[in-house]
């Protein structure tokens, strides 16, 4: 299954729908306001990401896929801030902007990542005869394969029958997160995927899965849908087909976290997946390990192809020391508890030898738990070559998880580790002494947070790429620091 991922590149795909910005403000809240009955929130940090139909747009292009983004916004700060943050993911952005509204964004207060409020600055949906997504559409349509509707109910879907009707006319597949009652908008669509308080708003209270399997196949034929794929939550996930039996999947989720975006990141998955040619089961199987990924990160996040290999791999997942982010997130919580200190650091490791271990020997010493983070192969390819990692990520958290220093280890896709730093916050981040502390990745945010940034000393004479280069196996190979 693992191997489906690669097959991701191959999809090309548009989301239309509803986008937002959505902020985030953390900190620390150690005391009451003296003013109110309410906690006193210290903002350490302040962070923008892309929401709504952006964020699908967002976790697709991690995955690998080429996107287009089509919606409507505000001729504000709000949207440019977002399309900024859509290119940076590598997504391709077509917006249509109405002075007569306002892009939304939702800003949530956290404080021990627990949310404590949340403000939506949104204005009246505008008016349906000022807002016409479908030249654009039209404009992107040959170069793609699938369609992704994600509806939010703020205007830019007010006419998504025709949008599915131009789509299925050009033999394009089309996937829809749908909102509301009113299904019959959304006649023709190869696949819905409502929640299950979705669902049993439209057509009543299941009991069991027979009586979803039977509403969800009358559905289907009410409406011509190919499949309805409903999400419920900690019991999974079900697929019913049009003309099949009905599929049943467990969640995947080890911790829940944070609910916020999960859906996007399914129906970004399937969106890949059957872009990439992927059956349609494939293709719910990987999404429904991706949405126990996302469930376990804090507010709308994307997941990586580091992070689902890993969860596809029943292999890694029996190693009780290589974690998965919403795993590591509870591991961290309960040593946090008992009262230990946790210290983290990163790199390739492609090649451990003497001055690694070492090392992380040292990094042991300075806190009660050790964290690893690893780059993913497609990370290390993209740091240190195409000929590069000599050793797989599998391979590379089996070395790393069989050292007494080492507690746990976590993979990670992009070329930094600063957002997985930011989010885990440990209380001392340590590099090799070859680095300076104003260049470490995820510095800045540790100690914003009051932890700790060290280096490390330099064993001389021990380096992976040396190692290499000595045996023949990559005499090519560009040195870059791990």
């Amino acid at each position: 299954m693992t191997r489906s991922l690669d097959a991701f590149s191959r999809a090309r795909i548009v989301v239309v729908g509803d986008v937002m910005l959505d902020r985030y403000w953390q900190g620390r809240a150690a005391r009451i306001s003296p003013e109110a009955p309410v906690p006193i929130v210290r903002v350490t940090a302040e962070d923008e990401r892309p929401g709504g139909a952006a964020n699908v747009a967002v976790n697709a292009a991690v995955l690998g896929a080429k996107v287009v983004l089509v919606s409507a916004t505000g001729s504000d700060a709000a949207a440019a801030a977002l399309a900024e943050k859509c290119r940076g993911f590598g997504v391709e952005t077509r917006f249509v902007e109405d002075a007569a509204f306002s892009t939304t964004v939702k800003l949530r207060v956290l404080a021990q990542h627990q949310q404590l409020l949340r403000l939506d600055f949104e204005a009246d949906a505008p008016q349906s005869s000022t807002l016409n997504l479908l030249p654009v559409l039209n404009s992107v349509l040959s170069a793609i394969t699938v369609v992704v509707l994600s509806d939010y109910g703020k205007g830019a879907l007010h006419n998504a029958a025709e949008i599915i009707a131009i789509a299925k006319a050009a033999q394009k597949t089309v996937i829809v997160d749908p909102k509301g009652r009113d299904f019959a908008r959304y006649h023709g669509a190869d696949l819905i995927t409502p929640n299950l308080a979705e669902f049993e708003a439209v057509v009543g209270p299941c009991a069991d899965h027979d009586e979803l399997a039977a509403r969800g196949q009358a559905l289907c034929a009410q409406y011509n849908f190919g499949a309805v794929l409903v999400t419920r939550g900690e019991q999974g996930m079900s697929l019913v087909l049009k003309d099949a039996a009905a599929l049943h999947l467990a969640a995947r989720a080890r911790d829940v976290f944070d609910v916020t975006g999960a859906g996007d990141t399914v129906c970004a998955v399937l969106g890949c997946g059957l872009g990439a040619g992927l059956t349609l089961e494939q293709a719910v199987e990987i999404a429904n390990a991706a949405a126990g990924i996302a469930v376990g990160k804090l507010g709308t996040a994307t997941v990586s192809r580091a992070e689902l290999a890993a969860a596809l791999d029943e292999k890694q997942l029996q190693n009780p020391r290589f974690k998965s982010r919403s795993a590591l997130l509870g591991e961290i919580a309960k040593a946090r508890a008992r009262g230990e200190r946790v210290v983290m650091t990163n790199g390739c490791f492609d090649v451990l030898h003497a001055g690694h271990v070492r090392y992380l020997v040292a990094a042991a010493e300075l806190a009660d738990r050790l964290l690893v983070a690893v780059n993913s192969d497609a990370s290390v390819q993209r740091l240190k070559g195409s000929a590069r990692p000599i050793n797989p990520l599998a391979a590379r958290v089996e070395v790393l998880t069989s050292l007494r220093a080492v507690d746990w280890v976590i993979a990670f896709d992009d070329d930094t580790p600063r957002d997985l730093i930011a989010e885990i916050e440990p209380d001392v981040l340590v590099k090799g002494g070859d680095y300076d502390i104003a260049s470490i990745a995820g510095a800045a945010e540790v100690i914003a947070a009051g932890g700790r940034v060290l280096t490390l000393p330099y064993h001389a004479g021990f380096s992976s790429t040396t190692t290499i280069e000595r045996a023949g196996i990559d005499p090519l190979a560009t040195r870059v620091k791990s």
